[in-house]
């Protein structure tokens, strides 16, 4: 990459891997600005696409996060990505998910893959994580009372630290050409259960914490009735709950390492770094 400018869009600049990313590339010396529709360096909302080209002045690669908790949503990227590829952006390195060519045809994960690969006026890079660490510190999966709830079964997954995936986003980021066309899959070097993860957090914090694996179809309609969710969603939450309980979850493998340079976290490192995320406040 030549352009002198080295400007990096961090869409989601606010969020788990997007603020990682943009405090990271700013240590390597590269300019990032965050976007969010809050909190940001500018303002960003995927359903204002005046916002859009506000945001795109002066950049010239992008940290591709789609909108959040839902499902179509191919258009307006696609959209964005003309706009993009119209005001000099060279590289977009796009959080995809685990296992994203087995995703239900509801959900645009898939085709964003596909419209970025069919584009030749910029580079790009692929990003399918395993489940985060961090879902266990936050609204997603908390333990309350002592259970972690969760329809998972038996199922593992190389739950990986979000530390780790901003890592190989920057690496993509810093030299696009030598990533140019990469698809990593960031996991953790260990596959879990979530039973597993429970046993973990409880050696960490010294109290009792199990896995409550309640019926999938029950759990999704609870997340849609407190608001979590809206209801399109909820193919979205069976597709990654049913990967996991059905023996298909992500594995451990080298991509973290070989895109760093050194080997990914571990969750017992992460539950020993996060205790008191489990120790305070009444809800833990």
């Amino acid at each position: 990459m030549t352009d002198s400018r080295q400007m990096t869009l961090v869409l989601g600049g606010t969020g788990r891997t997007g603020s990682v990313v943009a405090r990271k590339l700013i240590e390597r010396g590269l300019g990032a600005r965050t976007a969010a529709r809050h909190d940001a360096d500018v303002l960003f909302d995927w359903d204002d696409p005046a916002t859009h080209a506000r945001a795109l002045e002066g950049v010239d690669r992008v940290y591709l996060v789609t909108p959040v908790m839902r499902v179509r949503y191919a258009g307006l990227v696609s959209d964005f990505l003309d706009l993009a590829a119209g005001t000099g952006v060279r590289h977009v390195t796009y959080l995809s998910t685990y296992g994203s060519d087995q995703a239900p045809p509801e959900v645009d994960i898939r085709a964003v893959e596909l419209d970025l690969a069919r584009r030749g006026d910029f580079t790009h890079s692929i990003l399918r994580p395993a489940w985060v660490m961090q879902n266990f510190i936050d609204e997603h999966l908390p333990v309350i009372e002592g259970a972690i709830t969760v329809p998972a079964g038996a199922g593992a997954e190389a739950f990986v630290d979000a530390a780790d995936i901003a890592a190989v986003a920057v690496q993509t980021l810093v030299d696009p050409d030598a990533h140019a066309g990469a698809q990593y899959a960031p996991a953790g070097p260990q596959a879990l259960t979530v039973g597993d993860v429970a046993d973990i957090i409880a050696d960490v914090t010294g109290g009792p914490v199990t896995h409550h694996d309640v019926d999938a179809e029950a759990w999704i309609r609870g997340a849609i009735a407190a608001g979590f969710v809206p209801a399109d969603y909820a193919v979205m939450l069976r597709w990654l709950t049913g990967t996991i309980s059905s023996g298909h979850g992500s594995r451990p493998n080298d991509d973290i390492e070989k895109v760093t340079g050194r080997p990914p976290i571990t969750f017992g490192d992460f539950a020993r770094r996060n205790a008191r995320a489990w120790t305070v406040g009444a809800a833990k």
